[in-house]
């Protein structure tokens, strides 16, 4: 869990404190790192609405991140300003949205399905139907 950054540890730390689990830890940090990173590793305490929404904006357009994955980062910022820098950021963020459409299945027409059980013995029918 611990990283070359002080900063980055004391927000582990703040977190294990609070049991927050691992995985979401690891992940805060990590969108956390990014987010320090993409704005020449500014101290988040040096930065405000509009570098977040820079940041938003950047993930969807340039990297373009899924709905979640951006709802995500903005819960992420959320935490860390509320949280770790005290100085809450701003409801009338307007950054662009994420519009990409989730992936859909790859499922099996109907003719496929007879193929596959024509060449499954009867004895397998039915937990493949």
């Amino acid at each position: 869990m611990k990283t070359r950054s002080p900063y980055l540890n004391y927000i582990a730390d703040y977190m294990l404190t609070r049991q927050y689990s691992l995985r979401t830890i690891n992940a805060y940090l990590g969108w956390i790192a990014k987010f320090i990173h993409f704005h020449n590793k500014r101290h988040p305490s040096s930065m405000g609405d509009a570098e977040v929404k820079a940041f938003l904006d950047h993930i969807v357009l340039k990297r373009n991140m899924s709905p979640r994955t951006q709802s995500a980062v903005l819960n992420t910022l959320a935490f860390l300003y509320k949280h770790i820098v005290k100085n809450e950021l701003s409801l009338n963020l307007n950054f662009a949205r994420s519009n990409r459409q989730p992936k859909l299945p790859v499922v099996m027409t109907p003719d496929e399905v007879k193929q596959l059980m024509s060449h499954l013995s009867k004895r397998y029918y039915l937990i493949t139907g």
